[in-house]
């Protein structure tokens, strides 16, 4: 039979241990939050609303036709908040603790930091038309400036491969697309003409004409986002991009971004019930 004295120490040891695993859970969630702040990817998930503003549009409606009505609904639906809390529930789950510490240290660097700077202003920007012509403009200075150009131009295809190797962002749009059309047939706001199965066949035969035009577009992009970095710099981050622990790091983060958008998605198409009239699509 134990003591009281040896009581009191097995209580003691049992409140040590809960402390230190609850220290631990601490520590991981102030490091999945400097992740997300440091890296930039809390303002990347911000972003999400921009594409949902004309989610309408994916069923033939006007957006604006809507007006204040459906502006809040998005705003509701696609609580950052939420979506934040969302992602660093993925993150402390599948993120490494070496490639978190890899991706922490590139972009805590001097660097790394003006980047993120740079990429954040960019997806505030995303829906901005002006930026949109002078990426566009910047694009084809490079495409006429030659050797140099196209050296520049390596660069960004280069980083688009190793923030997305498997080039999957065409197919997850395509899949936001898809559960987002269902989800609103489901709650009767469309009349679907097609099954699931000849839907994804029309979005593949689409796959060629639309990849070419985002490879541009995301060409572009870079121009007008890295415009004020030079091409040593943009090589050291490149590859740094390249390493194998900040691929499964982008990796993740795309797929964690891809799920919340096709989430959110459906759960707005829900909303939509009895906002829109029933069509046929």
């Amino acid at each position: 039979m134990k003591s009281a004295f040896q009581r009191v120490l097995a209580g003691f040891v049992l409140i040590l241990g809960l402390l230190a695993a609850q220290t631990a859970l601490a520590s991981d969630e102030k490091k999945i939050e400097r992740f997300l702040e440091i890296t930039g990817f809390d303002v990347a998930l911000d972003s999400i609303v921009i594409g949902a503003e004309d989610a309408p549009a994916i069923l033939g409606q006007d957006p604006g036709a809507f007006g204040v009505i459906w502006k809040k609904m998005v705003l509701d639906v696609m609580d950052p908040a939420e979506i934040r809390a969302d992602a660093r529930t993925m993150l402390e789950a599948a993120l490494d603790d070496a490639d978190l510490q890899v991706a922490l240290d590139f972009y805590g660097s001097d660097l790394g930091q003006r980047l993120v700077v740079a990429e954040n202003a960019s997806h505030r920007e995303k829906s901005d038309d002006q930026r949109d012509e002078a990426g566009d403009s910047l694009l084809s200075a490079l495409e006429g400036a030659g050797a140099e150009g196209q050296a520049r131009l390596d660069l960004f295809r280069r980083m688009n491969v190793a923030i997305d190797p498997q080039g999957l962002s065409l197919r997850a749009m395509q899949e936001v697309q898809i559960r987002f059309l269902l989800a609103a047939a489901a709650a009767g706001v469309v009349r679907l003409k097609m099954d699931e199965a000849d839907m994804r066949e029309m979005f593949r035969k689409q796959e060629p004409e639309l990849r070419a035009a985002i490879e541009r577009t995301s060409l572009a992009g870079s121009a007008y986002t890295y415009q004020a970095f030079g091409d040593s710099e943009l090589l050291v981050y490149v590859e740094a991009l390249e390493s194998p622990a900040m691929r499964r790091v982008y990796e993740l983060m795309n797929a964690i971004q891809f799920e919340i958008t096709a989430r959110r998605f459906e759960m707005l198409a829900a909303r939509m019930a009895g906002l829109l009239p029933s069509q046929e699509l």
